[in-house]
């Protein structure tokens, strides 16, 4: 019960690294915020947790819509009389080299990665200035750390909300806020499930053999490392970002001799 008697918010909460942050955090005994796009997954989602006996409220927004978001962010704190964790984990991914990229989807890459986890976590900080606690995480990617083929938009969006986590580490300081990131390789969720079926099965597989570990990570284990994270065993880690990819981005991809 590591987060007993906490209140934690997190956004893209209805599936994959977003349910399982919720879910490993529900066990620990927070109480739970939880925002996604999808109302229905999010319902089934809030009700499972709810068995573990923490309370948890719901709100089905897009985190596009900032005004939304600060308003979700401010009343969450309001109901509970506190914040102290801030998990901004939605994510959006545009595939597409960049000569043939429209502004709009380069920008829209921006506005839910790096934007909105602005909008959440000003919000957030005067709370968690106010009380002198708090740990904000934001969901990376090694995307953001090393470039990728058809992912401009999302690797520098990425790459942005790393340099963003230091920023609010060192603003964040003064007032006992931490603030880290997370950049996870590629995890065993619904979307990377839908994305290598059929015919991309052999690609996935490919893939999967090349990270040193040989498989995929599980949505479970970013929720374990968000946990430490947002526990008070993590109380002097702030400013950093952890890579969560079975080793992947320790390696040059050399060909063998």
């Amino acid at each position: 019960m590591r987060l007993r008697g906490k209140v934690a918010l997190i956004t893209g909460a209805s599936q994959g690294i977003g349910a399982a942050i919720a879910e490993r955090f529900a066990r620990e005994g927070a109480h739970l915020a939880l925002c996604a796009r999808r109302a229905e997954p999010l319902a089934t989602l809030a009700a499972t947790l709810r068995e573990f006996g923490g309370s948890v409220t719901t709100s089905t927004l897009d985190v596009a819509d900032h005004q939304r978001l600060e308003e979700f962010v401010s009343a969450a704190a309001a109901t509970y009389q506190q914040l102290d964790v801030l998990v901004n984990n939605a994510p959006s991914v545009t595939y597409a080299a960049i000569a043939d990229m429209e502004l709009a989807a380069f920008q829209g890459d921006f506005r839910v990665n790096v934007d909105a986890a602005f909008v959440a976590t000003r919000a957030a900080l005067k709370v968690m200035s106010a009380q002198g606690r708090g740990s904000i995480i934001n969901i990376a990617s090694v995307s953001g750390l090393l470039a990728l083929k058809g992912l401009s938009a999302y690797g520098a969006a990425k790459a942005a909300l790393i340099h963003f986590t230091r920023q609010t580490a060192i603003e964040g300081g003064p007032h006992n806020v931490r603030a880290n990131a997370i950049a996870p390789g590629v995890i065993n969720t619904p979307a990377t499930a839908a994305g290598f079926a059929g015919p991309n099965a052999e690609w996935g597989r490919r893939i999967a053999a090349q990270v040193p570990l040989g498989r995929f990570g599980e949505a479970a284990e970013v929720a374990a490392l968000a946990l430490y994270l947002a526990s008070d065993e993590s109380a002097y880690v702030s400013g950093t970002c952890i890579c969560i990819d079975g080793g992947k981005s320790a390696e040059l991809n050399v060909p063998a001799p």
